[in-house]
């Protein structure tokens, strides 16, 4: 459809919570990408390469579209590659569904579960790891500090374990939404809490265990047999070196070409206007100036000049600031 692998190029690290998200909607779905890994820390010159300063990971691009945010990732694979997409069907499971991707990137579950990596990780003994988590997150990543967070981030990390054991899993239900087989919302739910429980040292088993929630621990062991299984069946991804990944963005073409800028959205911006956009809750000094060509309700796009090419980038309106700045000096206008 986009060429070879689908044209799909996911910058990502091993590890990342965040990034398993989309790594287990591609495998649950059977879509064949390419992968460009990255470190766990900056600088990540093969993003610079691409003229982005956004830092988060993951980064997903499909031809010279570029979506910055895994929620938009996963919302854009749905629409892109529609056939047996994941998403729910009727109005109330699209409902429950977007209330768990609320839940879990906006309203905080997991901020409060990164509150509880053990300190004894031995990445908290790195300084350029904790330097960039401070840079990343806007607060200590000190082990004094971790420590001193830990009992809050504990009591709602129980609290949300609570939530799905005497809510939707209370019924005995394989999934979240009653289906035969894990849907997106699954993974808005899950992702959070399957973490948590392979993090050695997290969770203190006297409080959150599978005596104690036996339902959800049920459900994160059921979600990953299904992953393994359609992991065995999906397409192995194409790993590619930074210089080849950038090479084929470059040349190839853009796949959403309908973009524009409602005119009654309350910033007032029009097309063309040059903006930064950044997110506002994490990494927030690392900002994407361009040229508006797209906004709407959900979604910014920038168009941005990297090696004498364009390419578009895409974000979420929820979590990002748009902002207009002046045409001398980049500084921001007040609006």
């Amino acid at each position: 459809m986009y060429g070879p692998n689908n044209g799909v190029v996911l910058y990502h690290y091993s590890f990342s919570p965040v990034a398993r998200r989309v790594l287990w909607y591609l495998s649950l779905r059977g879509i064949d990408y390419a992968e460009c890994k990255q470190p766990p820390v900056l600088p990540r010159p093969d993003v610079a390469t691409l003229g982005i300063k956004y830092r988060r990971i993951p980064l997903m691009a499909i031809g010279r579209d570029i979506y910055c945010d895994s929620r938009i990732i996963l919302r854009k694979l749905e629409a892109l590659f529609p056939d047996s997409a994941l998403s729910a069907s009727t109005g109330e499971q699209k409902a429950v569904e977007k209330l768990f991707e609320i839940w879990t990137m906006e309203a905080g579950l997991f901020p409060r579960a990164s509150q509880l990596i053990p300190t004894s990780m031995p990445l908290l003994n790195d300084p350029h790891f904790t330097k960039d988590r401070e840079d990343y997150s806007g607060r200590s990543w000190s082990k004094e500090q971790i420590e001193a967070n830990r009992p809050e981030a504990l009591a709602s990390i129980r609290s949300a374990f609570k939530v799905l054991e005497t809510t939707l899993l209370a019924d005995g239900r394989d999934w979240v939404l009653k289906t035969d087989h894990p849907t997106l919302a699954d993974i808005e739910a899950i992702w959070t809490f399957d973490w948590l429980n392979g993090l050695k040292g997290a969770l203190p088993r006297e409080l959150i265990s599978d005596k104690k929630y036996p339902k959800v621990f049920a459900w994160i062991a059921r979600f990953n047999d299904a992953l393994k299984a359609s992991k065995a069946k999906a397409p192995k991804p194409a790993t590619l070196k930074g210089d080849v990944a950038a090479e084929r963005i470059f040349n190839a073409s853009f796949v959403e070409k309908d973009l524009a800028v409602d005119p009654a959205d309350p910033l007032g911006l029009k097309r063309g206007t040059e903006v930064e956009v950044f997110p506002v809750d994490s990494g927030t000094h690392h900002r994407d100036q361009g040229r508006l060509i797209g906004l709407t309700e959900d979604e910014v796009v920038l168009g941005i000049q990297a090696q004498g090419k364009e390419l578009h980038l895409h974000y979420p309106r929820t979590g990002f600031r748009v902002r207009a700045v002046a045409a001398t000096g980049g500084t921001p206008s007040k609006l």
